[in-house]
């Protein structure tokens, strides 16, 4: 066991680009400066509102927001997980500069901010900082959240032997650190994180700190339990994204049974509930999806039109979601129908002007200004449990969690859309359990415990892939890649050396630009190569 030490943790990273270095430490949101003030300025700060400022600045790429979905995910996640239909184009293939540069420069802005979380803990007494702790338990969860997304995308990145701007009085190029790889910080990220499960169990709170907690807490607000719950779950999330490469099979595998066997010592989010997420109570604050809209739904840009192989999908499985996902195009008669991905661009084009394609609906995704940024739900901690009862040969398990996670993915989606106060769009008041029967019954859906491992684990990879649309894009890509199911068809782009969609995300050209360490790894940045998990 790896005992819980926070004044000791590897991550020493913080490397930032030009602009983000002048604020390193500070909470640069307008609508949050009374309330978080300048970090860098010690005597001003506390742990509890640093805490927050994090969670401030990685929120734009959690609750839906304009510019992560329209500069960031149109052109790459959406159309290449196939959760969005896309007309084909030239250069489709090969992710935008604006979009890589935004998502690194706001992973590291998050860190930057977490660096500050662990430099205020550190200042205080021993006494104090027993007292905090839990702030800092949630805020190295969460970074670990926000880190395993970026390692999914880059593979490797700076991560442990940087973050010595202080130390190094301020000399920038003495902190450029070097590159670590993704098998690397898997690995730290997993023994912290079962440090952390392990030290939550025991965890106390005095009175003043429960209300501080609960009073900065943005995703469980202040309930320890529910930590503990996202903690298991992430670790469960990670465990299974590593279950096929060599170095952590057998890691994996140990650990996922230790997770599911031992409810009470490791729980983990079981029903929608007890969902991680960062909810929306007022849609004029900061904190809002009010620019989902215009992130998926800007005029002439289709971010939201259907893709075939969703659509017919749903069809084939006569799927309640249909209606609660979608909205049949304006001129088609009320009939579902999805881009077809392999036609010609000017055809798929003339079938979108024509109103022929359905999209996502208004009062569920693009005009509920109350939709939650969304870190981990119950359909996909039962999505995970499933796979894991179908990796033991434990088929009637398998088939127990599998449609638990359906029935809560329904739920889930129900609940989005009965929260909406959009004018437009459909609502859809319930899913009945005949309704929920049929699905589960259906040729396209069924599983029975006698099915092979892998025809199980097709299943559970449509219906995660379902579940995960555009909501939870950096999932869906991640898993699209290591199971290499659904099986999506692409056309080929043969006016790119870049053909199909990539492996990965290539290195932030301003990172390219200021940090020299990133000539030791040159020659493994290329889109065609493959994540340390990505072995099918």
């Amino acid at each position: 066991m790896n005992p819980y030490n926070p004044t000791t943790m590897g991550i020493k990273y913080v490397l930032l680009s030009a602009c983000l270095i002048l604020t390193i430490a500070s909470c640069t949101e307008d609508d949050f400066a009374d309330a978080y003030p300048d970090p860098a300025r010690i005597s001003e700060t506390t742990v509890d509102k640093q805490f927050t400022g994090m969670l401030v600045e990685g929120r734009d790429y959690v609750v839906p927001d304009y510019w992560n979905y329209f500069v960031v995910l149109m052109g790459t996640l959406n159309p290449w997980t196939q959760s969005i239909g896309w007309t084909n184009d030239p250069g489709q293939y090969v992710p935008g500069s604006s979009g890589v540069n935004s998502f690194w420069d706001n992973y590291y802005s998050v860190l930057a901010q977490y660096r500050e979380v662990e430099r205020v803990h550190d200042m205080l007494d021993a006494e104090k900082q027993a007292d905090l702790m839990i702030f800092r338990m949630a805020a190295d969860v969460y970074m670990h959240f926000e880190t395993q997304r970026a390692v999914d995308l880059f593979g490797m990145m700076p991560y442990f032997e940087a973050g010595m701007l202080s130390t190094n009085a301020g000399d920038y190029t003495a902190s450029y650190a070097p590159f670590d790889t993704g098998s690397e910080i898997y690995s730290f990220m997993l023994d912290d994180l079962k440090a952390i499960a392990d030290a939550m169990q025991s965890v106390e709170l005095s009175a003043s700190t429960a209300a501080s907690f609960r009073n900065q807490d943005l995703i469980n607000n202040g309930d320890v339990d529910l930590w503990r719950r996202f903690t298991n779950s992430l670790r469960m999330r990670m465990l299974m994204r590593v279950v096929e490469a060599p170095e952590f099979s057998a890691r994996a595998m140990a650990e996922l049974e230790e997770i599911v066997s031992n409810p009470d010592r490791y729980p983990v989010i079981e029903d929608n509930a007890q969902n991680s997420m960062i909810d929306v109570f007022d849609p004029s604050s900061a904190i809002s999806a009010r620019g989902f809209q215009g992130g998926i739904n800007s005029a002439g840009w289709d971010g939201d039109d259907a893709s075939k192989i969703m659509i017919d999908f749903l069809k084939a499985s006569d799927d309640p979601r249909l209606e609660i996902l979608f909205e049949p195009g304006t001129a088609a008669d009320g009939e579902f129908t999805g881009l077809d991905p392999m036609m010609d661009g000017t055809a798929q084009q003339s079938m979108v002007n024509d109103g022929m394609i359905a999209y996502y609906n208004r009062k569920t995704f693009s005009e509920n200004e109350y939709f939650p940024g969304v870190l981990f739900n119950a359909a996909e901690v039962s999505f995970l449990k499933a796979e894991y009862y179908a990796r033991t040969d434990n088929g009637d398990a398998a088939v127990e969690a599998y449609e638990r996670g359906i029935r809560q993915s329904i739920d889930f989606y129900l609940h989005a859309n009965s929260i909406s106060t959009a004018a437009n769009g459909v609502t859809v008041e319930s899913v009945s359990d005949e309704e929920y029967q049929a699905l589960i019954d259906s040729e396209p859906v069924m599983m029975t415990a006698g099915l092979s491992t892998d025809q199980k684990l097709q299943l559970i990879a449509q219906q995660k892939w379902l579940h995960f649309n555009i909501i939870q894009p950096y999932q869906n890509w991640a898993e699209v890649r290591r199971l290499d199911y659904p099986q999506l068809e692409f056309w080929n782009d043969n006016s790119s050396v870049q053909t199909l969609p990539p492996n990965r995300w290539g290195i932030s050209g301003r990172e390219i630009s200021f940090n020299p360490n990133y000539a030791e790894v040159s020659s493994m940045d290329n889109l065609s190569t493959k994540l340390f998990w990505d072995v099918r």
